[in-house]
């Protein structure tokens, strides 16, 4: 059996991919803050699907939590074969009315942790010839929208360029890019969805689905629903400035985990 780890397990689509995998086969190590809900969906997944599911409580926003993360990828006698890194938030409100100790705990967690941990998992992915990372950004990579849309942006673009570099070692690596999904997200950042258009909605397992496809395709970026393929498209064709003011009226947060 394989093992996948997922940073953000124990909702949306952090659990979606937990499902799906579980439910293919795979063993998982399911991390989160929340211990008492992880050990609840470690005993429902093992009972459902008969896989084993380790539980790692940890804070990807301090050191210590992502040292230990890092430990459990680089373990060379119980392999990670899938690296998941979902873990993420958003803050609400504009630039300069969010602290600058929420901005950099952001940057911590989208940035450094995807940094750290994809280094761990690919340098003993590599040594076996074999494994892959998904790296979760969204479709704000690709607009100019705070904070957020830039760290996502980041992902994008480093998790491309790692997946260059490492070709022909067989590990693959993906930056997927959701919009609007149906989770805890808005509501653990206080945002309100009244002013989002019911087409643009996601459901979790559907774009798990359609990610791990594009991950077997070999992909390196995964926009996985059409109405954001079109949307993306005409977004490169837009003036800057124009979808700048259109994502300050949904929100600091434009796609969302």
């Amino acid at each position: 059996m394989t093992t996948a780890l997922i940073t953000g397990a124990t909702a949306g689509i952090g659990a979606a991919f937990a499902r799906r995998l579980a439910a293919e086969g795979h063993n998982l190590v399911l991390v989160a803050r929340d211990t008492a809900r992880l050990q609840e969906q470690a005993t429902e997944l093992h009972d459902r699907h008969g896989i084993e599911a380790e539980v790692l409580t940890a804070d990807l926003s301090q050191d210590e939590g992502i040292a230990a993360v890092e430990k459990r990828l680089a373990h060379r006698t119980d392999p990670v074969d899938l690296l998941v890194n979902n873990a993420g938030f958003g803050n609400k409100g504009r630039f300069l009315e969010v602290s600058m100790a929420d901005e950099l705990t952001m940057l911590k967690v989208h940035c450094e942790a995807v940094l750290r941990l994809t280094s761990a998992a690919t340098g003993a992915m590599r040594e076996r010839g074999r494994g892959g990372v998904v790296n979760v950004a969204s479709v704000a990579a690709f607009v100019p929208r705070g904070t957020y849309g830039a760290s996502k942006a980041w992902v994008v673009q480093f998790t491309q360029g790692a997946a260059r570099d490492l070709a022909g070692s067989g590990v693959r690596l993906m930056a997927l890019c959701p919009g609007f999904v149906r989770t805890e997200f808005h509501e653990r950042a206080g945002m309100g969805t009244d002013n989002i258009p019911r087409w643009m909605w996601l459901d979790a397992d559907k774009l798990v689905a359609a990610a791990l496809a594009d991950l077997a395709r070999g992909k390196s970026l995964s926009i996985p629903d059409p109405r954001y393929k079109a949307l993306m498209g005409v977004v490169k064709l837009a003036p800057r400035g124009l979808i700048g003011g259109v994502t300050s009226r949904t929100g600091r947060k434009y796609g969302p985990q």
